[in-house]
């Protein structure tokens, strides 16, 4: 873990360079989920599969050499919902990221996100061409913009504001593919791929980065070796959310966050003191009162 720590310092802007080369930086899996479309012919669904695999695990998205054990794990699943057109689709894209805890055999969701407004050309056989400062095609910028936007989860994770780069860029291709006029990259749309990333690139929602490095570097890789230490780091990281909700609770990213850790930060607590399952039940209800029966486990938890 300490060897990606020191990546951070090595980022250059050549990081807009793309091209494909050895040691990539992604271990996605692919899967494309056909079945509400009949009556096509079948094999462009594999195609299309093969070439985003390719595109996304072959391409050298950085100008860091990964080893195999840091490459970044994720998954995308695209249902598709309906063929427009004969290269015409549209659906959505389930998208998971998880890295390991240090020293740990867990590995902890960082981004679980469903995109439900995913729509793209796609021709049997087609090369995939992208550019992060010019549109070429709705199916290229929104792979490669979730792949810089993966980037900068991780790598927040690892160092404070570790992933400003990767956010940037991410930035680059909202601002380009704004020309195509789909509702997925506009601001007039509400959670969306554009709010997406202008959460990660506003200085107003600081905290969210504070969150994610604290939580993860001082919090849950420190856990194997001292759990209470790790779980009060963790505990003072969900201050930033509880900080964060009160300057903006329409905060999209906070939500996204929310979804993706509340089953984690659940069983975090099972073990802990009653002072603290108090405290964080408190701060969790504040902030994600939808769900706030759900963090009554932590209290039925008999714990210490």
């Amino acid at each position: 873990m300490k060897a990606k720590i020191t990546l951070i310092a090595i980022l250059l802007f050549g990081l807009l360079t793309v091209h494909v080369a050895h040691a990539q930086e992604i271990n996605c899996s692919v899967r494309i989920n056909s079945s509400q479309i009949s009556g096509t012919d079948r094999s462009v669904f594999e195609s299309l599969r093969s070439a985003l695999y390719e595109f996304i695990n072959n391409t050298k998205w950085t100008n860091i050499n990964f080893k195999n054990n840091e490459k970044i794990e994720c998954s995308m699943v695209i249902n598709l919902r309906e063929r427009v057109d004969n290269d015409a689709f549209s659906g959505s894209i389930d998208l998971v990221v998880q890295r390991p805890a240090y020293k740990a055999s867990y590995t902890t969701p960082i981004f679980n996100y469903i995109d439900s407004r995913f729509m793209f050309n796609y021709m049997d056989g087609q090369t995939l061409d992208f550019n992060p400062n010019t549109f070429t095609s709705s199916l290229t910028s929104t792979i490669a913009f979730y792949v810089y936007m993966f980037l900068g989860y991780e790598f927040d994770t690892f160092s404070l504001n570790g992933g400003e780069t990767f956010y940037k860029i991410a930035e680059n291709i909202v601002n380009a593919a704004q020309s195509s006029n789909e509702v997925g990259w506009m601001s007039s749309t509400r959670n969306n791929r554009y709010w997406l990333c202008e959460n990660m690139n506003n200085a107003r929602y600081q905290p969210l980065h504070i969150f994610l490095y604290e939580y993860h570097r001082l919090g849950l890789d420190v856990m194997a070796e001292k759990p209470d230490e790790g779980r009060a780091a963790i505990t003072k990281a969900l201050n930033y959310l509880q900080e964060m909700h009160a300057k903006d609770p329409t905060c999209y990213f906070l939500q996204v966050l929310l979804d993706t850790k509340r089953d984690e930060i659940i069983n975090i607590y099972s073990q802990a003191t009653q002072q603290e399952k108090t405290k964080v039940v408190g701060i969790m209800k504040a902030i994600d009162p939808s769900q706030a029966t759900a963090y009554d486990a932590i209290l039925q938890n008999p714990g210490n």
